[in-house]
């Protein structure tokens, strides 16, 4: 019969399954949360904070919802993409970024690589969670959006494919987790390679939709999607020895020397990454300076305008250029240097992505008319709703890694 292998497979693999979900699985999750009954008071502080930060950051968001996102918020019809925009990509660049750092070890095989997997992983989802809470609450119906996307998909649209390939990255890691979690290293192998190309064509198309917008002069060009992949590699690698480095210390205890040299060699490709970051950055400048009018006011702006401190102090000096020489001086060796190297990088991350989102809406479209009442930067600054619902988008990492240090027994079942 056709329909034999088929169900034969389906059988193979539900045995597998099967055999991989043992009793010794349902001990150790239990033994897990018996470990997190026996916390520190510092640690419950934490939890306790972060659940407040999430709790009333959801009312501010329910208030911005009854008041009207036109009134709560301050982007305009100008300037449509404000702060929850970029929260939003900093966030799924994050969450990309630990996908394909993480899938080095465990779907490629690198064995160096392999003991941060099921940290990575289980913040991969984290983050894009976070990622879809937040733009979640910058769209005015999202439950329509949703709907919208299943029964009447547009193909040619950037946009419906960046929520389809975002969604099933999401699911094939959650996935992914689920199969490390149970010691089915094969299928968690299938599900992160799927995981990694799903992601890869998600954040793709997700610098896609600034590189194909001709309006838009800072956004457009051919290297957005490049550009997108390789800072999604420098945010995983800083997201990696950040959250590694902390997990220990919320556990109190000692890493290991696998761990060690996982987190040698992740320093090292962050160094790099960096390295070619600057030189993107670079060349953005050079370029835009002999671009047409309204690239060069956007780089005048970045320079020695209105955003210069946002530019100099955070994208070059605390993102890019200490964490540099941070690293590089550790050697891969030094993990409290290699600490501040990566928060350091999340910080300027963060307002680099800022600036992006921004930074590129802020010449009029009417400025290379001439038309008088177009001819200044647009204005725009974050409301107290806004800032809110971002602080809300960290609440939610923040509070799942503490949550996932202590039930999942500080992620110790990595491949090896």
């Amino acid at each position: 019969m056709p329909n034999e292998p088929k169900s034969r497979n389906i059988s193979e693999i539900a045995k597998e399954l099967a055999r991989s979900f043992d009793s010794s699985v349902v001990e150790s999750w239990y033994s897990n949360i018996v470990g997190f009954l026996s916390g520190s008071r510092s640690y419950y502080v934490l939890l306790v904070i972060t659940g407040l930060v999430v709790f009333v950051s959801s009312m501010v968001a329910v208030d911005a919802i009854n008041t009207g996102y036109r009134h709560a918020y301050n982007v305009t019809r100008e300037i449509p993409w404000g702060i929850l925009i970029s929260t939003y990509v900093f966030f799924v660049v994050t969450s990309t970024g630990l996908c394909i750092v993480s899938s080095i070890g465990h779907v490629f095989g690198l064995k160096d690589f392999m003991p941060i997997a099921k940290r990575s992983v289980f913040l991969s989802v984290v983050t894009i969670f976070a990622g879809f809470t937040v733009i979640f609450l910058d769209i005015e119906n999202p439950l329509r959006m949703a709907l919208y996307n299943v029964i009447s998909p547009n193909l040619t649209s950037n946009i419906w494919w960046m929520g389809t390939l975002y969604g099933a990255y999401m699911f094939f890691m959650a996935v992914e987790f689920v199969f490390l979690l149970i010691g089915n290293n094969r299928l968690a192998m299938y599900a992160g390679l799927s995981g990694l190309l799903s992601g890869i064509a998600a954040h793709s198309n997700l610098g896609a939709i600034f590189g194909m917008l001709h309006a838009r002069e800072y956004w457009y060009g051919p290297y957005m999607p490049i550009y997108f992949i390789l800072s999604a590699m420098a945010s995983g690698c800083a997201a990696i020895i950040f959250f590694t480095w902390l997990g220990y210390k919320v556990n109190n205890e000692k890493m290991d020397k696998s761990m060690e040299r996982a987190m040698e060699v992740v320093g090292k490709l962050c160094t790099l990454l960096i390295a070619a970051i600057m030189f993107f950055t670079t060349w953005k400048i050079i370029t835009g300076l002999v671009a047409s009018p309204g690239k060069v006011e956007v780089i005048k702006a970045l320079l020695t305008g209105p955003y210069a401190l946002n530019f100099w102090l955070f994208e070059v000096l605390i993102g890019m250029a200490i964490p540099f020489v941070l690293l590089l001086y550790s050697k891969g060796r030094n993990l409290g240097m290699m600490f501040t190297a990566s928060l350091l990088m999340v910080i300027g991350i963060f307002v680099m992505r800022y600036d992006l989102v921004v930074v590129g809406q802020i010449v009029p479209s009417f400025q290379d008319l001439g038309v008088k009442e177009y001819l200044h930067l647009l204005p725009y600054k974050p409301s107290f709703h806004e800032i809110m619902v971002v602080a809300g988008g960290f609440g939610i990492v923040a509070a799942a890694f503490l949550l996932g240090e202590k039930i999942f027994s500080g992620h110790k079942s990595e491949i090896h």
